[in-house]
């Protein structure tokens, strides 16, 4: 299960998507009484048309699809494939199509009287992870028969989850004839109300790094983290990765190297955010080279480690 995407790069598409996503009371905590009527006035009525755009800019049109969509496909029938008769595997997406009932569903049709949920979210959130087995389960407490349910929390220190992210990054690197100064780890960010509460994101994200640097052979200040994607007015997690940029570009930075280790698949926030914006960003501010390492998506080294996350998280059910 991921987070999910609009089923078109149109207003209203966007605007349906919106409007479940952002009202997940996990995901925006204000009493329902206040936020309703500020989502439902003047959110839906102009964030849609500019969050259509952003997907213009990535859209599949070939396939009429966004790549996120197409990467959760190809993650299932790649798992699927190598579990073969072990394990029956479904995909579903938090908001949008196809729902986590749907994928439930398919599970029960399918006779399977055990059911993993694995919620790709290598960093566990309240606002994701929470978010997404909280359906799971008001789904299953519509069904009258329930199956026995085991839950993948988190992998954001699995090992083979590292060594497939520094995998990834030297792949990507090698294709480079320049090296880059600086890696910028950028993880989407949360509003700090929600960790100062004790969601342990933040921790999660910074050890992620940490690893990272370990297991790529890094040196500690080669490496910065930072966290994107803030709304309002309000504090977020912090340091933001746009004003990162433009201080790494104050301090004389001319090469930089930018990854989402927060995202298992490419999607709005790294190929729109990331690798459009902030590198004309990066640009603007006196950057001379910038390259975007790709998430680990559906590769052969994403797909093993998945597996392998699923068989050890599992052990007694397979």
């Amino acid at each position: 299960m991921s987070l999910g995407t609009p089923d078109a790069p149109t207003y209203a598409a966007v605007r349906r998507f919106l409007a479940e996503f952002l009202s997940d009371p996990r995901v925006i905590e204000t009493p329902r009484l206040l936020w309703l009527p500020i989502l439902y006035g003047p959110i839906l009525t102009f964030r849609p048309a500019k969050s259509a755009r952003a997907y213009a800019k990535i859209w599949d049109y070939e396939r009429g699809e966004s790549p996120l969509r197409t990467y959760a496909r190809s993650q299932c029938e790649k798992l699927s494939e190598a579990f073969g008769d072990e394990l029956t595997v479904a995909w579903a997406f938090r908001y949008g199509n196809p729902s986590i009932a749907a994928g439930l569903h398919e599970l029960q049709k399918a006779g399977c009287e055990r059911i993993i949920l694995f919620a790709l979210y290598p960093q566990y959130s309240a606002t994701t992870t929470a978010s997404t087995f909280d359906k799971a389960f008001e789904c299953l407490g519509k069904m009258r028969w329930q199956p026995a349910v085991h839950t993948v929390a988190r992998y954001c220190d699995d090992p083979d989850y590292i060594a497939a992210l520094a995998d990834s990054a030297k792949t990507s690197l090698d294709t480079l004839d320049w090296k880059p100064e600086k890696i910028l780890m950028s993880y989407h960010s949360i509003p700090q109300a929600y960790f100062d509460k004790g969601d342990p994101y933040p921790c999660h994200c910074r050890k992620t790094s940490r690893l990272f640097q370990e297991a790529a052979g890094y040196n500690v200040d080669e490496i910065v983290t930072s966290f994107q994607s803030r709304v309002g007015p309000a504090q977020w997690v912090s340091p933001y990765t746009d004003k990162m940029v433009d201080q790494l570009a104050a301090d004389g930075i001319k090469k930089l190297a930018v990854m989402a280790p927060a995202f298992s698949a490419d999607c709005l926030e790294t190929l729109e955010e990331l690798n459009m914006e902030l590198r004309e960003q990066f640009m603007k501010a006196g950057g001379t080279l910038f390259h975007y390492i790709p998430c680990l998506n559906d590769s052969a080294r994403s797909m093993d480690m998945l597996e392998k996350v699923v068989r050890r998280d599992a052990t007694g059910w397979i």
